[in-house]
């Protein structure tokens, strides 16, 4: 799907004005109000717009440790099943099938680097995981950072420190 510099704004504008309204949108954007709907509608409907949801940083409710965990998995399950088996945990926010020596890739998070051992061991209890390697994250400098690659695909250029306007 190709995205053009429109697209690109449009997407800055609510990136940045999560709650502003398509007729407060067009009116800055100066683009009519249909246009910038029926770009928000494509969007969505192509997928590039994944979702218009709360994002809530599991921090700000009790979970500061944020962790990488490579997994090794039982291979006679198959990534489905362990993928189904890990679910079941709510600490586990992210899982990716990789290469490399391991299997999986999760992002958990827990209250504690205590509490990270009985996440962990509960990733362990399912029983399909035979191996886990922790890293803890120790500072986030950046996160869903998405925003500069789609203005670039847009043919957009990136200056440094500005990431809305008009350009």
């Amino acid at each position: 799907m190709g995205v053009d510099a429109l697209d690109a704004r449009i997407v800055t504008f609510f990136t940045e004005h999560p709650r502003a309204s398509v007729l407060e949108a067009s009116r800055l954007l100066g683009a009519a109000r249909g246009t910038v709907q029926a770009r928000l509608d494509r969007l969505a409907r192509e997928g590039v717009i994944a979702s218009w949801a709360p994002q809530v940083d599991p921090g700000t409710f009790g979970f500061p440790v944020v962790a990488f965990v490579s997994l090794a998995i039982n291979q006679d399950l198959g990534h489905h099943a362990v993928s189904d088996g890990l679910a079941g945990i709510p600490e586990i926010l992210e899982l990716h099938t990789v290469t490399g020596e391991s299997d999986l890739l999760a992002r958990v998070v827990a209250r504690s680097n205590a509490d990270l051992q009985r996440v962990l061991d509960a990733v362990l209890a399912t029983r399909t995981v035979v191996r886990a390697s922790t890293v803890i994250v120790l500072n986030t400098h950046f996160q869903g950072r998405t925003l500069p690659l789609f203005r670039s695909a847009a043919g957009l250029q990136e200056r440094p420190g500005v990431t809305s306007g008009h350009s």
